[in-house]
């Protein structure tokens, strides 16, 4: 009973992860209800969205295009021997908002998962490892979701660092199991920063 170009638009909003059925229907009536322009802006914005967005060559955070390192990273008051390690861009943006960090970032892309088909080598670790040692890093502070996926993927991450003068600290557990970073206060994030807990004995 649906039009083929409903049909379509709930079809692709579907896709996205964390919409199911009866959102992506909800998101197709109201863009079909608003008017066309609306439609319009957002396909424009989506049409521009890959060619918009860059990632830096050595923090992987967002950047412009055309940027090949990130503001953050070339920052003389940022502190490079510190490195705070997320799955995505938005977990550092949120760390960023706290105003209590003052190094710099790294961002896997991805955490490792098995059964979705992601594994170490999917992601920039080995960069990681590359910057631990360029940049003399004297902590790396594992902020992963405190999930099944992101306690593997910090786990994985601390053993590659073992025999290593680097100091491998976790968020403290001021962060809610099974809630993303991005989406947790920016007091919690302040406290889980402050009281971040050592994984590992330096060298």
């Amino acid at each position: 009973m649906l039009p083929k170009a409903l049909a379509k638009v709930i079809e692709e909003f579907r896709a996205l992860p964390g919409v199911g059925a009866r959102s992506a229907e909800r998101y197709a009536l109201a863009l079909l209800a608003r008017e066309p322009g609306v439609s319009k802006k957002i396909a424009e914005a989506l049409s521009r969205l890959h060619e918009g967005v860059g990632y830096c060559a050595k923090t992987f955070v967002f950047t412009e295009p055309g940027q090949e390192v990130s503001e953050h990273y070339n920052d003389p008051k940022r502190d490079r021997t510190i490195v705070l390690v997320v799955a995505d861009p938005l977990d550092a943006i949120a760390i960023e908002k706290t105003n209590h960090y003052s190094g710099t970032y790294h961002v896997l892309r991805g955490l490792i998962s098995p059964l979705d088909g992601v594994n170490a080598e999917d992601l920039t670790i080995p960069q990681l490892l590359q910057r631990v040692k360029a940049d003399s890093v004297k902590e790396v502070i594992l902020a992963t979701n405190a999930s099944v996926e992101g306690e593997s993927t910090a786990l994985y991450i601390q053993k590659q660092l073992e025999g290593q003068k680097v100091s491998v600290t976790r968020l403290a557990r001021g962060i809610p199991v099974g809630v993303d970073i991005e989406y947790t206060d920016h007091l919690t994030l302040s406290r889980a920063l402050e009281h971040r807990q050592k994984m590992n004995e330096v060298a």
